[in-house]
């Protein structure tokens, strides 16, 4: 299915074969993506990207996904919905015969399915042009639902009756995409619905975390590791992970029998986490430790900021906390999730948060 808006017509054909292998490197990545033995990008975090740049009059868009969604933006204006559109090449045609830019962004999540990519072609007449420069700039933001943009775009909390989760989820439009648009950066979004930091919605899938999927790529590969490029080197890490953990009671069986117990094992997974991030990436960039409100308790709250405060004893004066709420806020996205109201409103936050930082872009 293609959905189409603004000006260009958008059509989809069955066979991908037209794109050349040269075509396919001459894009800009945005997210964690693997390389298929046939030159095809594969991945399955939310709000993955490609950027290029053709001259003519259409480009073409290789996909073979039958589980996502995507938008298509020529000239920073969204043309086209592809709605799972399976193994096709999506044209937009009937544009100005000059020069373009073109943006495919994976809108949602697929934890369990892999998305591929196999780079732009050019219409007859035109061609492929070297791809655009990464952004000097750049974020990654690590979280759960709330950073995914779950169910984002619905105008109401029961998305039975409008397409579900996935026709109703935009990583796009969440507050992380938008502040780093503001910004002019590169971003990564690495989010998994459901996931805490060591324990899962309402206890689920128990013995995994969001840790246990963290590293990798393709979240769907047991065991696989995400290669990081040189390149990828942000500036600033925003980490919203223990929603998840504290949102719901604990059951019967679990392994924290308290909530002192859990509290305690959270801090203490945290600041493993963070220590991966210094090893990782360095002294330098700014990580920003996110909470937000709670209805049932202030539990999220207070361990992340005594994980702050610790951090900084520890003599890391480059972590900050940062807890968001708004009365705006409506939370009518699907499920009790941030609406797009909230995801702009909660962007905002970010963006003073950001702002009070002596960050040197």
């Amino acid at each position: 299915m293609v959905t189409a808006a603004a000006a260009g017509a958008v059509t989809a054909v069955a066979s991908p074969a037209r794109a050349a292998g040269g075509a396919r490197a001459r894009f800009h990545t945005v997210g964690r993506v693997k390389r298929a033995a046939d030159g095809f990008v594969q991945y399955t975090w939310p709000g993955v990207c490609f950027e290029g740049r053709f001259r003519g009059t259409g480009v073409g868009i290789v996909l073979d996904d039958a589980d996502n969604d995507y938008d298509v933006q020529i000239d920073g204006t969204t043309v086209a919905t592809l709605v799972t559109p399976g193994r096709t090449v999506s044209w937009v045609d009937g544009l100005a015969d000059t020069g373009h830019g073109v943006r495919v962004v994976k809108r949602t999540e697929s934890p369990w399915a892999a998305g591929r990519f196999g780079g732009f072609v050019a219409a007859p007449g035109g061609a492929i042009l070297p791809r655009p420069r990464a952004r000097s700039r750049q974020i990654e933001f690590i979280g759960d639902s709330f950073t995914a943009g779950y169910g984002n775009v619905s105008d109401t909390r029961d998305c039975s009756a409008n397409g579900g989760v996935n026709r109703n989820s935009n990583a796009d439009l969440t507050f992380g995409a938008l502040t780093a648009r503001k910004l002019d950066a590169d971003l990564q979004i690495n989010a998994f619905s459901g996931r805490g930091m060591v324990r899962n919605y309402n206890g689920g899938d128990p013995g995994t975390d969001f840790r246990t999927y963290y590293d990798r790529a393709l979240l769907n590969v047991e065991g696989d590791v995400w290669r990081r490029p040189d390149s990828w080197r942000p500036q600033v890490v925003v980490v919203g992970l223990g929603i998840n953990d504290f949102s719901t009671p604990l059951n019967p069986g679990e392994r924290w029998t308290t909530p002192d117990e859990l509290v305690t094992a959270y801090e203490s997974a945290y600041h493993g986490f963070l220590d991966k991030l210094r090893a990782r990436y360095g002294p330098r960039p700014f990580v920003v430790v996110g909470a937000t409100y709670l209805w049932n308790t202030t539990a999220f709250t207070d361990a992340t900021l005594r994980i702050v405060q610790e951090r900084r004893r520890r003599g890391d004066d480059r972590v900050s906390h940062w807890y968001y709420d708004d009365p705006g806020l409506d939370h009518l996205g699907c499920d009790w999730h941030p609406s797009l109201n909230d995801h702009r409103i909660v962007s905002g936050l970010l963006d003073r948060h950001l702002a009070g930082l002596p960050l040197r872009w």
